[in-house]
């Protein structure tokens, strides 16, 4: 049987999406009450480490299990489309800004007109961002929660719905969020910008446009004293400017001078690289440096309630027995699988035998036997074992007289994910008894959901050899 691979079988998570799933798997139980967590737990025991890093264990082992992992691949999968969108609207929104500010070149441009149509939503959006960074939590503005809108749409998973605000709580910690964000919003315009601005270019180089200032209530040497304030910067780098004679010049009546038209477009072009993308550009690369450097300060908060609450079951100051943990609210599916590191040997174990039954047969030199299981005591002992000392071949002996219950199930899964090869033996009745047709059905038919192999016989070559 081939072993089950999962996402955490192909690449090793990332800190921020352990991190994220332990919040997720935090908030569930706090909204739907604890999970079953022996196996994942058991788990994180024998992996070791800090009480912080066996939580995280844990966590992605039940995610794992009850598909918050592909929920978190869906959602990740939306973001990228929902990026996408916002990709493809800066472009068409860009364009149309370019277009909309120089017209069809039929008649002169107002540039006064043309510069506020280019960068006046992006100051007013970059000033509402700078408010949002001093009086928001998270400083995400309209197109941060926009973009987490139509990621968890776009995921189409019902488990998708849990991720966003776990996600929101673990940046919140180190203050991510704002910067995370920052960086998706500063990019939009950015690319926004770029498009406007090669539009422009493009436009001005391919058509002949003329420029003029036009007012009813301001004169020439208000547009002076205007034209002059912006124009530091650009001369500052070296863009050209309009005279004072050019400014007075640009009238309705004297707009087709060259000379002028072209010290208005230049002055244009440069207005909006440096009012308007340079701006974005340093914003974009502060709001990256600090979410890299948030995102490695990143830790697990364990003083919460619902992680110091695993304290005791992950980091036992003693062991102790018996039921501990409060029934779940929900019962998962059992699940099979195997495990390929390390194993080797072969090993017999029966589940819940007639005290009656003769136990163990004959078997052949070097096959292990591990006895009966009958208690909770015995199951988690036969596990820790198995966890540091996983067998190559393991034979489960089952009794098909008794019904096929999800605690039996349960332990036949756990015990066939700590071997490279499981097959499950259903034992004969005694002499003079007949099986019952219908519930050796049921074992069939729990055994097939399991994927696990079964015989009537006992394949004790197999668990010699390794064949039949």
């Amino acid at each position: 049987m081939s072993r089950r691979v999962s996402p955490l079988d192909k690449s090793p998570p990332s800190r921020l999406h352990r991190l994220w799933l332990s919040e997720t798997i935090r908030l569930r139980e706090e909204h739907a009450g604890p999970l079953e967590d022996s196996e994942a737990n058991r788990r994180a025991q024998a992996q070791g480490g800090t009480l912080g890093e066996r939580i995280q264990t844990r966590a992605w082992l039940l995610a794992e299990r009850d598909g918050q992992v592909k929920a978190l691949q869906h959602w990740l999968q939306g973001a990228r489309l929902a990026r996408l969108l916002l990709v493809l609207l800066a472009i068409i929104g860009g364009s149309a800004l370019a277009v909309a500010a120089l017209g069809d070149g039929q008649r002169p441009v107002n540039v006064f007109w043309a510069l506020g149509s280019l960068l006046g939503l992006h100051l007013l959006l970059l000033l509402g961002w700078g408010l949002s960074l001093l009086l928001s939590r998270d400083g995400a503005g309209a197109l941060g929660h926009l973009w987490l809108w139509l990621s968890e749409k776009l995921a189409r998973d019902a488990q998708a719905a849990q991720l966003a605000p776990a996600l929101l709580l673990v940046l919140q910690r180190q203050r991510l969020g704002r910067w995370g964000l920052g960086v998706l919003v500063h990019g939009f315009w950015l690319l926004t910008l770029l498009t406007a601005l090669l539009t422009l270019l493009g436009l001005l180089t391919t058509r002949r446009y003329g420029f003029v200032w036009e007012s009813t209530l301001l004169g020439a040497d208000t547009f002076v004293a205007i034209t002059n304030a912006l124009s530091v910067l650009p001369r500052a780098l070296g863009f050209s400017a309009p005279t004072v004679e050019m400014i007075h010049a640009s009238t309705s009546d004297l707009y087709n001078s060259e000379l002028v038209r072209q010290r208005w477009a230049v002055w244009l072009v440069g207005a909006v690289l440096i009012y308007g993308v340079l701006p974005r550009l340093l914003l974009l690369l502060l709001c990256l440096w600090r979410w890299r450097r948030g995102c490695a300060a990143l830790t697990l908060d364990i003083h919460l309630p619902g992680y110091s609450l695993l304290r005791e079951r992950l980091q036992p100051s003693s062991e102790r027995l018996g039921v501990c943990d409060a029934a779940p609210a929900q019962l998962h599916q059992p699940q099979a699988g195997s495990n390929t590191h390390g194993s080797q040997g072969a090993l017999l174990v029966a589940i819940e035998l007639d005290p009656q039954r003769s136990w163990p047969p004959a078997l052949p030199k070097g096959i292990g036997d591990a006895g009966v299981i009958d208690s909770r005591e015995q199951r988690k002992q036969l596990l820790d074992q198995l966890s540091r000392f996983p067998p190559a071949r393991l034979l489960i002996a089952c009794d098909p007289r008794r019904s096929p219950d999800r605690g039996s199930l349960g332990l036949l899964g756990e015990l066939a994910r700590t071997a490279s090869a499981t097959r499950i033996w259903l034992l004969p009745p005694p002499p003079g008894e007949a099986l019952d047709s219908a519930r050796l059905g049921d074992w069939h038919r729990a055994l097939a959901q399991l994927q696990l192999s079964y015989s009537d016989s006992a394949p004790l070559g197999w668990l010699e050899t390794g064949h039949d």
